[in-house]
């Protein structure tokens, strides 16, 4: 379809006079008003060239192109574009349009092809086709404001300035053992109205949340999905209020290069770009590294019958794993699966993540559902992977932080065998499903759970891996949150408008003997007891730790273990909840500063239990209530372990002993602490069972428990002590 030119010249366009005179244009053909030439294949996207804009497309499938252009936040495009046959390189369709304002226009494509889906094809000359390369997308710049029906081209590309300064700022490079991450959702930190932050919900809001970040001791940020995607394409309602649900964690990607304009303060194109930098830059600042959770694995097309909006249009075939009849295979859960490891897509896929590390300084990348990536062109797994050999190998990757969630909807559960390449860590699912049947006081759960205080050997040293592959948790976006965790033993997922079928069955969760909210003090107690347990075994254990937003506070999502569609205040951080559950907040902040000035819990490397430096004591050893008997029989629910003061000294720690016991029984038990060497006292760091302030002690100010010391721990409960010379 073609539209008249104006008489008078678009927004879009800039006269010749206006050029650098010292880079005069050499167009080559006009069509119209628009001088053009042969353009450049490399990069894909758009890219600014002396005089003008180069506009680079991939298709192997389609017959023609023709760029669209229109003034922003026009309704109707002032300009359609024909490719010219000749300026089609192999299958790259590239061409310069000089004259043309790129802070003026917004721009898409439209593919002539065959349609025959039984083949693959789905082109459709009467849609207009987002850029997959854009660096920034026009059209749902407010969250959560309703799309214009009438809009024909309501996702479009548009072109961002490159004009941030990040003066000296650098990513920070911290060593992996080293890090604490903290996982949190750019909306929902700071969207609460306690949150009182100017920019509520936004990237501004969470960096006015640094100093909190910073006092809580986490030195690492997992950003939920901030790529562009459509919070309106849920299409279910609210059947307890009627309202309408949203996408709105972001798992269902329209555009893989540009940042979400409705999570910005200063409105689209050059203002989410530039104030997602600014975050950035001042996590950096602040000693925090920022980890994007990314999601490769499908698009927000969905299936058949979903919307077409770039790829489907562009190249179906290429881009979508397909049945032999052309059905969409599903290995993602979403209606879609990207073939990761077609050449095209494979080069798309590293393209969009050198352009993040190198233009954001990012630290690193989570990637959601990754075992997808590890699959070939009819979804069967690859032994060797070129897509996932590539991320792990690729130069300007080479510093980042790579995390793989190692299983798909697919079925393919890859833990501790995820294609490592030396490079990779992992989100282990194995580590939360122990410590969650451990702190239950599950049956046949004790032996798994010292595996995993080790930062799982079984499944990470065979491979030469460290214990830094482990990225342990026990709580993340999905599923219950830490303080539902003990407060609920079924799913309360009503609200999400699928009569509570989604989401996990297996919760691993124990509702302390009362489903939901109570008044009782005595299982409220409990439930915080139980909740500081769970934060300790996290936070001794080796690995990589993970926290999930607002469970240093005790937030709740009601039971919901699958909120993906609410924007509402419960699925919100309440900041209330600081004061409110100080005395969480208080043990999880000293117990996050405790493991990072004590390298013994956690180490670059794999403890052998053995004493390898003679001073009489093995790194790590493991004891039941008496020294040197541990008991990880079928029945037995508790567990206790030292780390030897002098092995850390040599590897540069403080020279302490440490002591953790943990008691999931149902009844108190004694234990006795193992005989330090002469000159040497037990100091009680932290008792679960004991009201704040004596349930933690600040460093330095730990009591001696004197000569030959016996603990008595308290029913679900956990004692640290700390192993010192006395001076």
């Amino acid at each position: 379809m073609q539209y008249q030119m104006e008489v008078t010249k678009p927004r879009g366009i800039i006269a010749a006079r206006d050029l650098n005179p010292l880079t005069p244009p050499h167009p080559t053909h006009h069509h119209g008003v628009f001088r053009l030439r042969y353009g450049h294949p490399l990069p894909f996207g758009v890219s600014l060239v002396p005089g003008g804009i180069n506009f680079s497309v991939f298709s192997s499938n389609a017959t023609r192109c023709t760029l669209v252009l229109f003034e922003k936040g026009a309704q109707r495009p002032f300009a359609e574009i024909p490719f010219p046959r000749e300026f089609r390189m192999g299958d790259v369709f590239t061409m310069i349009v000089f004259d043309l304002d790129p802070n003026g226009i917004e721009y898409g494509y439209r593919m002539d092809g065959p349609f025959n889906p039984r083949e693959g094809h789905r082109f459709d000359s009467r849609r207009i086709l987002l850029d997959p390369c854009a660096r920034a997308v026009s059209g749902r710049d407010v969250f959560k404001a309703p799309p214009k029906a009438s809009d024909i081209f309501p996702h479009r590309g548009c072109i961002p300035e490159n004009n941030f300064d990040w003066e000296h700022g650098r990513p920070l490079y911290l060593p992996v053992n080293e890090m604490i991450i903290y996982e949190l959702h750019v909306r929902g930190f700071t969207h609460h109205p306690s949150s009182s932050v100017k920019h509520p919900g936004t990237y501004e809001g969470l960096r006015e949340k640094i100093p909190y970040l910073q006092n809580l001791g986490i030195n690492c940020v997992e950003l939920m999905p901030i790529f562009e995607f459509d919070e309106h394409e849920n299409v279910r309602l609210n059947p307890e209020t009627g309202e309408r649900l949203l996408n709105y964690w972001g798992y269902s990607t329209l555009a893989f290069r540009a940042p979400k304009a409705g999570f910005a303060a200063t409105g689209c194109c050059d203002g989410e770009v530039n104030e997602l930098k600014s975050l950035i830059k001042a996590l950096h600042s602040a000693g925090i590294e920022v980890i994007l959770d990314v999601v490769f694995n499908h698009t927000a097309e969905g299936n058949a019958t979903g919307p077409v909006i770039s790829f489907r249009g562009l190249d179906n075939k290429v881009y979508y794993l397909l049945a032999p009849n052309g059905d969409y295979l599903n290995f993602s859960g979403c209606g879609n699966t990207l073939d990761c490891n077609q050449p095209v897509v494979r080069d798309f896929v590293m393209d969009c993540l050198r352009y993040w590390a190198a233009e954001f300084h990012l630290d690193g990348f989570r990637f959601d559902l990754a075992s997808v990536l590890g699959r070939d062109s009819q979804g069967l797994p690859l032994p060797n992977p070129p897509l996932l050999e590539s991320i792990a190998h690729d130069p300007v990757l080479a510093y980042c932080e790579l995390i793989a969630e190692a299983w798909d909807a697919g079925g393919l559960y890859q833990v501790g065998n995820f294609p490592s390449y030396g490079r990779w860590m992992e989100w282990n699912g194995k580590f939360r499903d122990a410590a969650r049947r451990f702190l239950r006081g599950d049956d046949n759960s004790t032996g798994e759970m010292v595996q995993r205080i080790m930062g799982s050997p079984d499944l990470y040293q065979p491979s030469g891996r460290k214990p830094s592959a482990s990225v342990n948790f026990i709580t993340c976006h999905d599923g219950f949150t830490l303080a539902d965790l003990f407060a609920y033993e079924q799913k309360h997922n009503e609200e999400n408008g699928e009569d509570n079928r989604d989401g996990s069955d297996d919760n691993i969760s124990w509702n302390c003997g009362v489903e939901g909210p109570t008044d009782d003090p005595s299982i409220n107690a409990l439930r915080l007891r139980c909740s500081k347990n769970a934060m300790t075994l996290l936070l001794v254990s080796q690995g990589v730790p993970m926290l999930w937003m607002g469970d240093e506070v005790g937030r709740t999502q009601r039971g919901n273990n699958n909120p993906y569609c609410h924007d509402t205040e419960w699925n919100w951080l309440d900041w209330g909840l600081v004061e409110k559950n100080g005395e969480m907040f208080r043990f999880v902040k000293t117990l996050i500063t405790f493991r990072r000035s004590h390298t013994s819990v956690h180490a670059a490397d794999w403890f052998t239990g053995k004493d390898n430096i003679g001073c009489g004591y093995p790194d790590i050893s493991w004891h039941g209530v008496e020294p040197g008997k541990p008991d990880w029989s079928a029945t037995s629910h508790s567990l206790a372990f030292m780390l030897c003061g002098q092995h850390d000294r040599a590897r540069g720690g403080t020279g302490e002993f440490f002591y953790a016991a943990f008691n999931m029984h149902d009844a108190l038990l004694k234990f006795r602490l193992p005989e330090l060497p002469y000159r040497w006292n037990w100091h009680l760091l932290a008792d679960t069972a004991q009201p704040s302030p004596l349930d933690i002690y600040v460093p330095g100010e730990e009591p001696s428990l004197g000569e030959h010391p016996q603990l008595t721990l308290a029913a679900k409960s956990t004692v640290l002590c700390l192993g010192r010379e006395t001076l």
